[in-house]
């Protein structure tokens, strides 16, 4: 759980904007809700290595990346970089092929805590898999514990050998932009084969959220996108699928900047409880009804966390959910709870029946089997 500068500042980061985030996790109560990982992706390096190892723009991060860690530590705060696979990053800055173990040092004597290790520029005919195993290997010997983030968008199945060359988590899929289509694509369809390989502290990662972005994104600039965004609907379903999919939850927006909407579904600690189940199971998807989607998974304490998923461009009635597609014998009787809401929907049998969802909207239940 943390941050991700790049949806919002692209190559235009610096050490303010990660300074004044920071500052802002703590005070506004993001830090202790979990949100501990302020990562800085592309562009804070300088354009050259010196004396063979990476450093930082002196224009845009005049204090250094140290100083800059120490500030994070200070506030309870874990700080993440970036690099590449290849010989450059994808902005262009220098990369880390054949660098892999003074880079990772480097890392570690800086005090970062998370890598995220992008796949641009890696020379035609080299084996990817073994340049991300030999970051893997550096950052183990690197003496301090650093999160391996893999980056390669979903390249050769990666969610079937990323846990093998060291990664704890690594991109499924492309780099998802604030539109309900990509999050569709992204998320609802890209996501629904791989909760087998997820686990605890090996994670499939479907990028970064957009809650909050309202189309003001690095990415919406660039694609001529730039002021549509999701409506709260939208936000509030994405939110609740990455949380049902154990996914990593990156804010993407400028928290300093989000409006009440965006601050009150990143904050919903039901939510953010179903996310970071020790049980780290992803959940699947166990049927559909028209444009609707049924999604669960279970969770340590006994109980099952439910979505129902609104696809479709208009309201919707749905299916009733019956036990059995949850794996619970018809008798048994449930407490439903709504998490977005805290609304105690009542005691069940056999199946929850919903009421009408808008499009694109969603419900998100906590079912809680109840002593006979």
């Amino acid at each position: 759980m943390g941050w991700n500068s790049w949806n919002t500042f692209g190559p235009k980061v610096t050490e303010a904007d990660v300074r004044g985030t920071a500052d802002f996790f703590v005070e506004h109560g993001l830090r202790d809700l979990g949100y501990h990982y302020l990562v800085i992706d592309d562009f804070w390096e300088a354009d050259q290595r010196v004396d063979g190892r990476l450093t930082w723009n002196p224009e845009t991060f005049p204090g250094g990346i140290p100083a800059l860690a120490d500030y994070l530590h200070e506030r309870g705060l874990k700080l993440g970089i970036y690099s590449c696979c290849g010989t450059h990053t994808c902005g262009g800055k220098p990369g880390s092929y054949r660098y892999e173990e003074i880079d990772a040092r480097t890392f570690a004597e800086w005090g970062v805590d998370y890598l995220k290790y992008d796949g641009c520029f890696h020379p035609p005919g080299a084996d990817m898999k073994q340049s991300y195993r030999r970051m893997g290997q550096a950052l183990r010997n690197s003496g301090r514990d650093i999160v391996y983030s893999l980056c390669n968008w979903g390249l050769g199945d990666v969610w079937t050998w990323g846990g093998q060359v060291g990664g704890h988590l690594w991109r499924t899929t492309g780099d998802i932009q604030d539109n309900w289509n990509s999050i569709v694509k992204i998320g609802f369809r890209a996501q629904k084969e791989l909760a087998p390989y997820a686990a605890p502290g090996r994670w499939n990662d479907p990028d970064m959220l957009v809650v909050g972005m309202r189309g003001k994104g690095n990415a919406e600039v660039i694609h001529g996108h730039e002021g549509q965004g999701c409506t709260d609907d939208e936000y509030r379903s994405h939110f609740a699928l990455w949380c049902l999919l154990a996914a990593p939850l990156m804010i993407g927006c400028d928290v300093r900047r989000m409006d009440e909407v965006a601050a009150g579904i990143l904050s919903n600690r039901a939510l953010i409880a179903v996310n970071q189940d020790p049980l780290g199971i992803q959940a699947t998807c166990i049927g559909a009804h028209r444009n609707v989607e049924a999604w669960a998974k279970p969770l340590a304490d006994g109980s099952i966390a439910a979505g129902l998923f609104n696809l479709g461009p208009g309201p919707q009635k749905t299916a009733p959910l019956a036990w059995e597609t949850l794996g619970l014998p018809e008798t048994t009787a449930c407490c439903v709870t709504e998490l977005f809401t805290g609304e105690v929907r009542g005691r069940w049998t056999r199946c929850y029946s919903s009421g009408e969802i808008p499009s694109h909207g969603c419900e998100v239940l906590r079912i809680v089997p109840q002593p006979a």
